[in-house]
């Protein structure tokens, strides 16, 4: 649900990196896409402590796999727009080469999923140790 913020943020780096691959295009901000890594690690950290302290202020107490889902929803999105992409911008009509972006496409969102959920679910992790180890016992 809350995936829409992260990839909000990287919109734009993701357009340019798509050109980059698929149109030959050259891209050469590294600095840029470097920054929009920060952005995007800040702000899919900050989505997963939020869901993880709703989650845990209505006790349940089950969270590590749905905020590894959570944050790693905007994949969701760049496979979404991977296809806008694909039908929009492209002129493949042939079958191997689509194969081919839709392979490379499946990779990329894979990744992208499992590096948000990672980055998510550790962000949480902290997050739930550090409140509870503020916890008294008397």
């Amino acid at each position: 649900r809350m995936g829409w913020l992260p990839w909000g943020l990287c919109i734009l780096p993701a357009l340019l990196c798509l050109q980059a691959i698929w149109e030959n295009q050259f891209y050469y901000l590294f600095g840029f896409l470097f920054l929009v890594f920060i952005i995007l690690v800040v702000s899919c950290s900050q989505i997963s402590i939020v869901m993880v302290y709703f989650q845990l202020c209505a006790e349940d107490y089950r969270w590590w796999w749905r905020n590894f889902l959570v944050s790693g929803g905007s994949a969701f999105y760049v496979l979404v727009y991977a296809i806008f992409y694909f039908v929009n911008k492209l002129d493949i009509v042939e079958f191997i080469p689509s194969l081919l972006y839709f392979g490379y496409t499946a990779l990329m969102v894979l990744s992208f999923w499992l590096l948000t959920g990672t980055i998510g679910f550790y962000a949480a992790y902290m997050f739930v140790r550090k409140i509870y180890a503020a916890v008294k016992i008397d």
